[in-house]
């Protein structure tokens, strides 16, 4: 018998669709064909080369579902590949629907997840994949030291799996480091059992910290790879134990969790950028990157540009911010434009603003690419009136951040869509810090300095937060600054959630704004971009697909509501 695998990824079968899943066998006769695009196990454990190029592609995944990463393959999160996962949330709605509408209409099912159904099967893929080569390292020839840096690699790994496997479902199968293969049974009942998710975190962070033991500090000229270092291991667990003491886990303290981002903070080896709130998500090789993904020039994938770019410019108006967001930034006096006092002119709503609003939003009067945002109507060549007007915004606002105006909109493919997709950066470690140490001992000068450092980076200078800030009132204080600083990075869906006010913030119609203009003066009248949002409780968790409970002979347990 014989086994082969696909180096990009592993040839599986079906435990629950993906989890316990094994390599194809085939009968050694005149059948055997090699195939050309895979390689036997033999080669792999025999060559160095090889075996670490398989760890470096598991860093990547297979493509579940259609759009998703057109033409490579997705890595940890969607990134920016079409619909981003703000159009699950109060950040965006994704202009062409993609399977967004129905979550945020709250009618995702177990037989219709929509954009989110991929995380199960990709994740126990993955961690199946890790398990085998976790079992067949000692066999490679390469040095200890290599051996070790890999093992640390795949501990990390495979521990962002399971954090995803958490966040979104909650209780989760804990698979050790066992290897299943198609002649074990498939139908044992400990296969399909659920941990809860206190004992799923505790292993996932003791993970973390053998990786980390293992890793190197920095990849030295390898940094383009994004790879794993240390601190990327001490970034996530300090993510995950964030997670752990929220209200919606309970399975931490907030003690635990502030430790764990003052230990990123104490490796002084990353800060915040200081080339401007815009460029850190253009610049490749800045100090506040902790762990990112890059894309590389060249290869087949979606690029942000086409992708969410205003209608009057060939472009499809993808993941378009709505209003919802755009009030909650501040005003540069540090003021919100609902409180007393405020200098918010609803004349000229877009005056004024917290700086970091002008780098994330393109907005009626937004300078871009050399002209101007023009959303009103009549005439509006950014709005119903302009060109390619099946790609007008919804919401009157399209996306800026991320983009780079250098790159081409028309005809981007092979050129344009290399900028990185940061995972881990040294803001949300502040932020995180800042809102462990306030729930464990209230607003100490330690709090204030950890937020005000960032609300007064290079390129912000927002003002500091008011001295004698209650604990409450510091804790929406800092669940505003998540809210702004991390926006469309796939933090807000999870952290409505782990905070238990999803209710609150996705029961809200997702608004946008019509802006008419008559002469020089223009009317802002909020509207309704998107009809029927809604949010259950049962949505605080995904639901598991209805094929990984069937596969399982409904030994599965369903996540509630269900």
């Amino acid at each position: 018998m014989k086994r082969i695998k696909n180096i990009t990824t592993l040839a599986v079968a079906a435990l629950m669709v993906s989890m316990g899943s094994v390599m194809t066998s085939c009968q050694e006769n005149f059948l055997d064909v090699v195939p050309t695009d895979r390689v036997s196990d033999a080669s792999i454990l025999s060559d160095s080369v090889l075996f670490e190029s398989y760890i470096l592609n598991r860093y990547m995944g297979t493509r579940l579902t259609d759009k998703e990463a057109e033409g490579t393959n997705p890595g940890f999160g969607r990134g920016f590949e079409y619909a981003m996962w703000s159009s699950l949330t109060d950040e965006s709605i994704y202009n062409n629907d993609d399977n967004t509408w129905l979550i945020q209409r709250g009618q995702i099912a177990p037989e219709n997840t929509g954009i989110a159904g991929t995380f199960w099967g990709r994740s126990y893929r993955s961690i199946r994949e890790i398990n085998y080569a976790l079992a067949n390292v000692d066999k490679v020839p390469m040095s200890e030291g290599k051996k070790s840096q890999l093992r640390g690699e795949m501990q990390f790994i495979r521990a962002f799996r399971y954090h995803d496997l958490i966040r979104n479902y909650g209780k989760v199968v804990l698979l050790g480091d066992k290897v299943y293969e198609i002649s074990d049974d498939l139908t044992a009942d400990e296969l399909f059992q659920r941990s809860d998710i206190k004992t799923a975190i505790d292993y996932a962070v003791a993970q973390l910290d053998e990786a980390a033991a293992l890793l190197p500090a920095s990849n030295d000229n390898n940094w383009k790879l994004g790879r794993a270092t240390k601190g990327a291991a001490m970034a996530l667990k300090a993510r995950l134990l964030l997670y752990g003491a929220s209200p919606l886990y309970n399975a931490a303290t907030w003690q635990q969790a502030a430790a764990a981002s003052k230990a990123v903070m104490d490796l002084n080896k990353y800060t915040l950028y200081t080339g401007g709130y815009r460029n850190l998500f253009l610049t490749n090789d800045n100090p506040e990157i902790i762990f990112s993904r890059i894309y590389a020039q060249g290869a087949r994938h979606v690029t942000l540009e086409i992708a969410n770019g205003p209608n009057s410019y060939n472009a499809w108006g993808g993941n378009v911010p709505v209003q919802n967001l755009v009030d909650d930034y501040e005003m540069m006096d540090g003021t919100k434009i609902t409180e007393t006092g405020t200098s918010y002119d609803p004349t000229q709503p877009y005056k004024n603003r917290d700086p970091r609003f002008y780098e994330t939003i393109l907005y009626n009067g937004a300078p871009y690419r050399g002209s101007t945002i023009e959303t009103f109507t009549p005439g509006g060549k950014d709005s119903k009136d302009g060109p390619s007007n099946w790609n007008t915004s919804k919401t009157g606002y399209y996306l800026k951040k991320f983009m780079n105006d250098a790159l081409p909109i028309d005809n981007p493919w092979d050129i344009a869509g290399t900028q990185t997709w940061i995972y881990f950066r040294y803001a949300e470690i502040l932020l995180s810090y800042a809102e462990a140490q306030n729930e464990a001992v209230g607003p100490d000068a330690s709090v204030y300095a950890a937020v005000n450092a960032v609300r007064q980076r290079t390129g912000v200078a927002m003002p500091a937060l008011k001295t004698g800030l209650t604990q409450a009132q510091m804790r929406e204080k800092i669940r505003n600054e998540r809210r702004i600083e991390l926006a469309f990075e796939e933090h807000r869906y999870y952290d409505v959630r782990r905070w238990k006010i999803a209710d609150r913030t996705e029961n809200v119609p997702a608004y946008g704004i019509e802006i008419g203009k008559a002469g020089n003066a223009f009317t802002y009248t909020k509207k309704e971009a998107l009809t029927g949002k809604s949010f259950a409780e049962k949505q605080y968790w995904l639901p598991i697909p209805r094929a990984e409970i069937q596969a399982s002979n409904n030994k599965l347990e369903q996540n509630p509501g269900y």
